[in-house]
């Protein structure tokens, strides 16, 4: 008789599925940005950004040349937001519950920087001015107080390919942001045209 559930409920059900954490995986954990994680940061040209409110979870990306998350101290990183769509997801989650959390990607390194920890939204010109592009600064910077760092080991990256060559777009036969848009409104947003002014506007709008 199969005495396995055909899915979790229990804490002890799942160590008993994954067995316990290896040792790498429990020495490696941090309550601040170590001088060897600050060169990981540092390193680092994208990340992911988490959050969670009222209206649920959000993961949105965030990037700049490497060195755009500025390691403050070891218990602080800073992190300019950016010109985007507006929605402010992170941002407004943030106002409601200041938990994050960051998922840093350097490009060809397999392993990537996890750091967790609460946010606010700064707004000091001061503070604006040092993260200015092209004499242009963010619209804020979230300053992030530190409660854990760690690294995550590169299986995901090596079965995903992530840094092998991309073929180009026309070969991956998939739908643009003008299509997706068109068929959402059944043909009531002009998609051609979005995609056809896209590359310009984002150029245009970068910073």
């Amino acid at each position: 008789m199969d005495t396995h559930p055909d899915h979790l409920t229990t804490p002890a059900q799942l160590d008993a599925l994954l067995g316990p954490p290896a040792p790498a995986a429990q020495h490696k954990e941090i309550d601040h940005v170590h001088p060897l994680y600050r060169r990981w940061i540092e390193a680092a040209p994208f990340a992911v950004l988490a959050t969670s409110g009222p209206g649920g979870l959000d993961a949105s990306p965030r990037g700049d040349p490497p060195g755009f998350a500025v390691v403050q101290d070891a218990k602080t990183v800073l992190l300019p937001e950016r010109r985007g769509n507006q929605r402010a997801d992170s941002l407004r989650n943030i106002l409601a519950d200041p938990r994050v959390a960051l998922l840093f990607l350097v490009p060809g390194l397999g392993e990537t920087l996890r750091v967790n920890g609460s946010a606010r939204i700064r707004t000091a010109p001061q503070l604006l001015a040092r993260f200015a592009v092209q004499g242009k600064p963010p619209f804020c910077v979230l300053e992030i107080a530190v409660q854990s760092v760690y690294f995550q080991c590169a299986r995901a990256i090596q079965r995903s390919g992530l840094w092998r060559p991309a073929p180009p777009r026309t070969q991956l036969d998939l739908p643009t942001p003008g299509a997706i848009l068109s068929a959402l409104t059944q043909g009531g947003f002009d998609g051609a045209t979005y995609d056809r002014e896209l590359p310009a506007r984002q150029r245009a709008t970068l910073y």
